[in-house]
């Protein structure tokens, strides 16, 4: 899947940050319902000049 848009950018989390394991942790229960591994990646809106809100 290709998705492009200016709406949205990866944003940056510490490695260290709880928000990172949250995010694992979905990923293998989510893995663990579907039987295919998962990956989810977190986006930080911008404004529609492609500022970072």
């Amino acid at each position: 899947m290709k998705i492009e848009t200016n709406l949205y950018e990866i944003a940056l989390l510490p490695p260290a940050e709880e928000a990172v394991r949250i995010i694992q942790e979905a990923e293998s229960k989510l893995a663990a319902l579907t039987g295919d591994a998962i990956t989810l990646i977190a986006y930080t809106s911008t404004d529609s000049s492609g500022s970072p809100n």
